[in-house]
């Protein structure tokens, strides 16, 4: 029979905690109890596997024991060391030393380098006043100073005795004019002064009474007009023109003063007025799309389609023009829209003249 006992202090070990077991033979021979110490350590690493360990140390201990001599086994098998405790913590700081002994006196080495000089310090503060010291010598004249600021006027002194008559002084600057005097007589005429420049117009009169009859003036020339007209037409030759450029006209029906230039098929205009512009179109074979341009801007435009048959269009309006404008006709859209046709039976012509000048 085992008896198990917690034995906090042991002779096992002073410093952890141990197990007694206290082996009884279970007959009634009086033997001595024997006691085995198996000591181990209370902490977190001690498994179930340890525990049941100890347990059959003990039984097979007291089964040993449990013989009439009762007497003690061999020792058992050295466990295996146990793991390191966790560290304790930081004791208290001990009591204060015992002041050192005092060092060597250190050696004096060479004089350094002289430093720059200091920064000035700033003024000190304004000593007691000194005693009076003795009057020095007369020092020499300073220089004349500056002449001092005007005093005010004195008062008058009594009046003094009446000098001598003196002589005559140089005469006075001129006073003012005086006052106009009277108005003198008339002095004789003079002679006639010189033409002045003309004078404004003076307000309109009223209108006199109707003047005889003058006699018949002769006959005057006869005003020369200014004249500028054109007409031109198409021939077999250069119908259908191409697109976009001037159509060259080199049909002339009139072209006198030659304000038409056959060459670029254009119109300058050498009178300046106002000008009547006309053209006149025969639909054929193709469409039809033209445009009267000035000066590079398309100011009247005309369309017709082709319908199987001859068909004709036109246009025509007034411009103002200056000197040196330029004034032509020409197609546009292609070769579908440059159908300007003209034969022996049909034509296509371009017309301008000059209505009035300005």
């Amino acid at each position: 029979k085992c008896l198990l006992t917690w034995n906090r202090l042991s002779p096992c070990s002073l410093t952890i905690d141990s197990v007694l077991i206290t082996c009884v033979p279970s007959d009634s021979t009086k033997v001595s109890p024997s006691s085995v110490c198996f000591p181990f350590q209370f902490s977190s690493v001690v498994t179930m596997r340890a525990w049941w360990l100890l347990l059959a140390v003990g039984v097979c201990t007291g089964s040993m024991q449990s013989q009439d001599t009762c007497r003690q086994g061999h020792s058992g098998i050295p466990g295996n060391p146990g793991h390191n405790g966790l560290p304790g913590r930081d004791g208290r700081d001990g009591a204060k030393g015992d002041k050192g002994e005092a060092g060597a006196d250190g050696r004096v080495e060479a004089k350094g380098i002289k430093g720059d000089p200091g920064s000035r310090g700033s003024p000190g503060k304004h000593g007691p006043k000194g005693v009076v010291g003795p009057m020095g010598e007369k020092g020499l004249q300073g220089e004349t100073g500056f002449q001092g600021q005007k005093g005010d006027k004195g008062d008058v002194g009594p009046l003094g005795p009446e000098g001598p008559q003196g002589s005559i002084g140089p005469s006075g600057p001129m006073g003012l004019p005086g006052p106009t005097g009277p108005l003198g007589k008339p002095g004789p005429k003079g002679e006639a002064g010189p033409w002045g420049p003309q004078g404004e117009p003076g307000v309109r009169g009223m209108r006199g009474w109707k003047g005889d009859r003058g006699e018949k003036g002769k006959i005057g020339e006869t005003p020369v007009l200014p004249k500028s007209a054109f007409t031109v037409g198409l021939t077999v030759l250069s119908k259908f023109p191409p697109s976009d450029a001037p159509v060259k006209f080199d049909r002339i029906l009139y072209n006198e003063f030659n304000h038409f230039d056959v060459a670029t098929g254009k119109f300058t205009c050498h009178i300046a007025g106002v000008y009547y512009f006309t053209y006149h179109v025969t639909v054929f074979s193709r469409n039809v799309q033209v445009s009267l341009v000035k000066n590079g801007v398309k100011l009247l435009h005309t369309k017709d389609g082709y319908m199987s048959s001859e068909d004709q269009a036109s246009g025509g309006t007034v411009l103002q023009l200056k000197l040196g404008d330029e004034v032509w006709l020409q197609a546009a859209g292609g070769e579908r829209f440059n159908g300007l046709f003209a034969d022996e039976d049909d034509d296509t012509t371009f017309t301008g003249f000059l209505l009035f000048s300005s």
